[in-house]
């Protein structure tokens, strides 16, 4: 079956020799709410863990939906401890999918933003809190607000890579410059090392002409950025999160569970 075999082509692309990989650290961030943010994190976590590799999802949205996404919530301990100095193996948490590990999220995380840039050098709490905290994972995805608030100026400055979904249609395509200015900026004063893995396009819609136009244009500006597989707007990815699952859980042979399976996939090359 499709799903199989994608599985077992991550994991053989994931598997390489030891010594060649560390862990890689991805911001998902886009400022535009609703645009498939939390789900690629979600998804693209537990792909990667399937494929046998230790992951880590730090949810950094106040509304946890990362968090609830995955069955779990936090009663305790959450990502505000984490930016306040609480150790990260203290926090990290084991979910229902084999070898992915979660920090979560709970609403007191919007006082953490207020807090951060009260701060002095606030934008450097999360990279300091994960520095020398996360060898035991080969990736690390930070699910971030839909905003260019402190909390995902510190993704960004801890993360080595960005990943950008991008909603199918032509006001996502208006914010998506002002998205990678900032990442520009955030690599210019704050993490020279930060870049672009992938520009991931989802919610499309494939009998549409406005889904296939909104392609046409990003593939046209922004060429090898653009991840090479689309995620289609799916019934089971939206009612994934209500049964606390990822779709490939949820119902692995669907067309957006195999999206994901191959963006995860195309991931892995760009590690």
């Amino acid at each position: 079956m499709l799903a199989s075999g994608l599985t077992s082509d991550l994991r053989d692309r994931a598997s390489g020799p030891a010594t060649l990989r560390s862990t890689r650290v991805y911001a998902v961030a886009n400022q535009k709410g609703g645009v498939g943010k939390t789900t690629s994190a979600v998804n693209l976590s537990a792909c990667l863990a399937e494929a046998g590799e230790r992951v880590l999802l730090i949810d950094l949205d106040p509304q946890a939906n990362a968090t609830s996404g995955l069955g779990m919530r936090a009663n305790g301990a959450s990502t505000h401890d984490l930016l306040d100095g609480v150790p990260l193996a203290k926090l990290a948490k084991p979910t229902s999918v084999a070898n992915l590990d979660v920090v979560m999220a709970k609403s007191d995380l919007a006082a953490a933003a207020v807090e951060l840039s009260s701060r002095d050098g606030g934008e450097r709490y999360l990279a300091d809190a994960l520095a020398g905290a996360v060898e035991a994972y080969s990736y690390v995805l930070l699910d971030c607000p839909p905003s260019f608030g402190p909390l995902t100026v510190n993704a960004l400055a801890a993360a080595h890579r960005a990943i950008v979904p991008v909603q199918a249609e032509y006001y996502a395509l208006e914010g998506l410059s002002q998205l990678l200015g900032t990442i520009n900026l955030v690599k210019a004063q704050l993490n020279p090392p930060l870049a672009v893995a992938g520009i991931l396009l989802t919610m499309a819609d494939g009998r549409t002409r406005l889904a296939a136009e909104v392609e046409a244009e990003l593939r046209r500006h922004f060429g090898s950025l653009v991840f090479t597989t689309t995620i289609p707007r799916s019934v089971r990815l939206a009612e994934a999160p209500s049964h606390g699952v990822p779709a490939i859980a949820y119902d692995r042979r669907s067309a957006g569970a195999e999206a994901y399976w191959k963006v995860a996939m195309e991931l892995v090359e760009r590690s």
